[in-house]
């Protein structure tokens, strides 16, 4: 009889799952939205219960697509997630105290910054990453500030906290799990990278009762099995859990060490594996822990732009420029360039590698010659220069110089925007034949963490490549062209002035 594996990739805007069989191929794939919250300027939140029922839908969906496929043939499912979003719950009821607070939120930024200007280095020196309202840590601290009694529980044991896997884990398994990946936990900002567990050092300074953290295993892990009632009548081993970025890379087929991947999504996200070798960066690169295999962590540099995919959005939502996000390509290629104009996405700040929660975005360079389709192309143009100065640091950083890139997420599908960024990093740009590579990434873990798949290194030979860009721009305008963009963003910076 046929087995099958379920891949479930929870982000930013969706929940997707994919059915992959024995041979490793995608059968089915369903996608469901969730409602993007935001109380207040700045503030990001979504409804974990609404997430948690997608998550049912869009399983019964891949079944309900594939004939002669049932709930019993599911032999195990992996999870990734979006990172740094966090929640609070009830521990006897999963209840969450407060909506879960979504890693693009900004409210913490006060906090972050005082937490930087106090331990800032100490902090990066045991986990990697500058504090930034980014990461967990800070929202798990505004929560416990702001809602009503949550300090005084917490102390009492009565509440737990996690990024949104560990709370997935809990609900699936009817509270038998509360655990987490090392990749999740590195999110938080409160892991020690080098003992790869929780930093006490940091907990103390951030103020979070350590007794609310999960256990931190092997991404390999089996994170407890499903209970009947919350999973498709069935009991299914949870194989594995990890972050989306790195399940990304698995998916993308690019596990290795000196490979560089890519994500497009509503941010972009890149990094650039160090084996199990740590590069702790001077230039403003993040080091993370990938992944902890039987024992063993590798990691990784990795940068971040806020907002890539939402810059897109808001042509299309925000000014009304495009009435189809596909018109960023069209719209693009009408101009030879952007006569002049450079954009900074810095709706939520700048992340890698300026870490300026205070930078908002920025047009500049209008003329009364400007035309829409000028502004059309600078906004994507921000996206790859965003993308190409990641890209320097991370060879100046590690000495050496990558042969290509692997790129993912729903952006990929923009020729100009793919081509654009061969151009301004110099080297090819591939692009999968499978969009879903988190979601896949999350399946062939299942595999492997059940030992039906011999290695994370094997999905090399499954990934195809549907695209490969050349670069064809000199050195000279590439310099020229990130030069004037980098003039661009100083412009933005600290632009929101601080409360403190």
């Amino acid at each position: 009889m046929a087995k099958y594996y379920i891949g479930i990739d929870q982000g930013t805007t969706n929940t997707t799952a994919v059915l992959v069989d024995e041979n490793w191929q995608i059968q089915a794939k369903s996608s469901i939205a969730h409602k993007q919250i935001y109380p207040r300027p700045g503030w990001v939140e979504h409804d974990p219960f609404e997430i948690y029922g997608n998550i049912k839908i869009v399983v019964q969906e891949i079944i309900n697509m594939v004939p002669g496929v049932n709930a019993s043939d599911i032999k195990g499912l992996g999870l990734d997630h979006q990172g740094e979003t966090c929640v609070i719950w009830d521990k006897k009821t999963g209840e969450p105290i407060y909506n879960a607070i979504v890693w693009q939120d900004r409210r913490t930024s006060d906090i972050a910054e005082k937490l930087k200007i106090e331990n800032g280095e100490r902090i990066k020196e045991i986990c990697g990453l500058l504090p930034d309202a980014y990461h967990s840590a800070t929202k798990l601290m505004w929560m416990l500030d702001n809602c009503e009694g949550a300090r005084e529980r917490a102390e009492r044991g009565e509440l737990l906290a996690g990024t949104m896997n560990t709370w997935i884990f809990w609900m699936l398994t009817g509270g038998d799990s509360f655990e987490t990946d090392i990749s999740s936990a590195g999110s938080m900002m409160l892991m020690d990278i080098e003992t790869t567990d929780w930093s006490d050092e940091i907990i103390d300074m951030c103020g979070i009762p350590k007794h609310m953290l999960p256990r931190i295993c092997d991404t390999n892990h089996i994170y407890g099995n499903t209970i009947p009632e919350e999973f498709l009548g069935i009991s299914v081993p949870i194989a594995g859990g990890i972050a989306d970025s790195p399940s990304g890379i698995i998916g993308g087929g690019c596990v290795g060490e000196g490979v560089l991947k890519c994500s497009y999504g509503t941010g972009s996200f890149m990094h650039y594996q160090t084996g199990t070798k740590k590069i702790i960066s001077d230039s403003g690169l993040f080091t993370r822990t990938c992944w902890r295999l039987d024992g063993q962590p590798y990691y990784l540099l990795s940068g971040a732009a806020y907002i890539a995919g939402g810059a897109v959005t808001w042509l299309k939502d925000g000014l009304k420029l495009i009435e189809d996000v596909r018109e960023t390509e069209t719209l693009s290629l009408k101009v030879r360039d952007t006569n002049g104009v450079y954009f900074v996405p810095a709706f939520s700040g700048l992340a890698t590698p300026f870490w300026d929660m205070y930078a908002r975005g920025l047009l500049i360079g209008l003329t009364s010659g400007t035309e829409k389709e000028h502004v059309v192309r600078a906004v994507m143009e921000a996206l790859a220069y965003q993308v190409a100065n990641c890209f320097n640091l991370m060879q100046n950083e590690s000495g050496t110089v990558s042969s290509c890139m692997r790129a993912d997420g729903g952006m990929v599908e923009n020729k100009f925007l793919m081509q654009f960024q061969a151009d301004m990093i110099g080297v090819p740009v591939e692009v999968p034949e499978e969009k879903e590579t988190c979601a896949f990434g999350a399946a062939c873990l299942a595999g492997y963490s059940l030992g039906d798949l011999k290695s994370l290194e094997e999905v090399r030979n499954i990934a195809k490549v549907k695209y490969a860009y050349e670069p064809q721009m000199s050195q000279d305008e590439r310099e020229t062209r990130l030069r004037n963009w980098l003039r661009a963003v100083e412009r933005s910076r600290a632009w929101e002035e601080r409360s403190f």
